[in-house]
C-alpha cells in the first residue's frame, strides 16, 4: 500500500515555471517507481516523467525533455518533485502522481501499470 499526495499546481503565464510535489509513503516498500502523468483529452493519461526511488532510473516523455525535471527530496527519497519550466498553454491540464510497486527499476510510462494514485493538481498556463 502506498499513500500518494500531490501539491504545487496553479496558474502561470507562458514561459513561467511551476514545481509540483508528490509525497508518497509506504511502510512495506522501500523502493518503487513514482510517475507523473497528465490528462489529455481523448487519451486518458499520458506519462510525463518517472523515477525509481533509489535514483537509478529516470525517464521523460519527449515533450518533457529539456523543460521538465523530475527529482527527489534529499531527506526523503519517496518525495518527488516535477520542476516545469518554459511552460506553454498546451501544458495546461490536471497532473497526477502515481506509484508502481512492481519489483522493477524500469519505470513504465503507461498509466495502467500504476496502482496507487494521488488526487491530482491543476496546472493552468495562460498565453
Amino acid at each position: 500500500q502506498v499513500h500518494v499526495v500531490e501539491s504545487g499546481g496553479g496558474s502561470v503565464q507562458a514561459g513561467g515555471s511551476l514545481r509540483l510535489s508528490c509525497e508518497t509513503s509506504s511502510y512495506e516498500h522501500d523502493s518503487y517507481c513514482i510517475g507523473w502523468f497528465r490528462a489529455v483529452p481523448g487519451q486518458n493519461l499520458e506519462g510525463v516523467a518517472s523515477i525509481y526511488t533509489d535514483g537509478s532510473s529516470v525517464h521523460y516523455a519527449d515533450f518533457a525533455e529539456g523543460r521538465f525535471t523530475i527529482s527527489q527530496d534529499r531527506a526523503n527519497k519517496k518525495i518527488v518533485y516535477l520542476e516545469m519550466n518554459d511552460l506553454k498553454p498546451e501544458d495546461s491540464t490536471e497532473y497526477r502522481c502515481a506509484a508502481d510497486l512492481r519489483p522493477s527499476s524500469v519505470c513504465s510510462s503507461w498509466y495502467l501499470i500504476y496502482k496507487y494514485w494521488g488526487q491530482g493538481t491543476q496546472v493552468t498556463v495562460s498565453s
